[in-house]
């Protein structure tokens, strides 16, 4: 699986997570939501140490991962997060892999 973050999306995370250089942001899969893949479960997101990474991109230095254990919520997807200026918070879509 890919993960791809636009430079918007990007600048919230550093704005508001106050990401930085040599910290780690990991996508999760979480109970309760709904998301386009699975009904009873959303996508969480927490800046925290990698257990057993799966899944990573980086930008400005900063790791972007999904654990191994939530590869199961992507369903063979591909993971591209905007940034919506009408919500001021990330948006997330789902791309089958190719």
């Amino acid at each position: 699986m890919n993960i791809q973050i636009s430079k918007k999306a990007i600048e919230w995370f550093e704005d508001e997570m106050g990401v930085k250089k040599g910290e780690f942001v990991r996508f999760f899969a979480r109970y309760g939501g709904s998301s386009p893949l699975h009904q009873g479960f959303s996508l969480g997101v927490s800046k925290e140490e990698p257990i057993q990474i799966g899944a990573k991109a980086e930008y400005n230095g900063v790791i972007y991962y999904v654990d191994e254990k939530d590869l199961w919520f992507f369903d063979e997807h591909d993971l591209y997060v905007d940034y919506s200026e009408k919500l001021d918070e990330p948006i997330y879509q789902y791309t089958p892999q190719s």
